[in-house]
């Protein structure tokens, strides 16, 4: 008897999940259909919106570079980097944090020039006060200013020499595409330095405890384990936080 009954049972959940299935096949939910095509078209108004929709799109694929290689970011989440290599405190803060707060820094270090390019580029372009190619040029002259006034000479004459181009008599005219690698490597070998003063105070550290733990015999315990309480330590006595942020944003204000 309980053998029919679980019989029953069985062919009535197989009913229940079948028959929903059966009624789909059979009169399918419609989907919507997008279609992607070019076509000809006699409006210059339309084509010149469907021209600035594609250079929008553009922008957007190439923001993320933009933002790394033509801003702050680039030395500050390399230093916050070596900060934490430094520590030895693996991933603390997380990647999370550390990228959150160095795009946070730039943009609060890129305020003045962020501002600028918006007054004289976004806002008479979105007024339809000057073309796209003006909105670019006057966009790019705030941008270069930024990067030249923390672009080392030497690194600029590097690409200026390698463009092939006449030796120019200032700055300003350098173009825009020989100021952005030059600018790259300025800002590593800046950052390089910054990190190399961070490490001497917490490699002083490990020394000092790993030359106690060799004197003490202790040869098999991880000098790193012992020394990290007290960089730690060190670190928040001394309020390490503010003197990174502040010799990072001073790198760039006061120079």
């Amino acid at each position: 008897m309980t053998a029919v009954v679980l019989c029953r049972l069985v062919f009535a959940g197989l009913l229940l999940f079948f028959v929903p299935l059966v009624a789909f096949a059979v009169d399918p939910v419609p989907l919507p259909v997008i279609n992607f095509g070019i076509e000809s078209s006699s409006d210059p108004d339309r084509v010149s919106v469907t021209l600035q929709i594609l250079l929008m799109l553009t922008i957007l694929t190439l923001a993320p570079a933009i933002l790394m290689l033509m801003t702050s970011f680039v030395r500050i989440i390399i230093v916050l980097g070596f900060l934490r290599q430094a520590l030895g405190t693996m991933q603390q803060p997380p990647n999370q944090i550390i990228v959150g707060m160095a795009l946070f820094l730039t943009f609060y270090i890129m305020t003045p020039t962020f501002t600028e390019v918006n007054r004289v580029a976004l806002q008479p372009y979105l007024a339809n006060e000057i073309t796209t190619q003006q909105a670019l040029e006057n966009a790019s002259k705030p941008m270069s200013e930024f990067m030249l006034k923390h672009t080392r000479e030497k690194d600029l004459a590097l690409f200026v020499h390698f463009s092939g181009a006449e030796r120019p008599r200032n700055k300003s005219e350098v173009d825009f595409f020989t100021i952005v690698p030059a600018f790259v490597i300025s800002e590593l070998k800046t950052a390089f330095e910054m990190g190399f003063m961070i490490f001497i105070p917490f490699l002083i550290i490990d020394m000092v405890v790993a030359s106690t733990l060799m004197s003490m015999g202790m040869m098999m315990l991880p000098p790193a384990m012992i020394s990290l309480p007290f960089k730690l330590i060190l670190f928040v006595l001394v309020d390490g936080w503010n003197l990174v942020m502040s010799s990072i944003v001073r790198s760039f204000v006061e120079r």
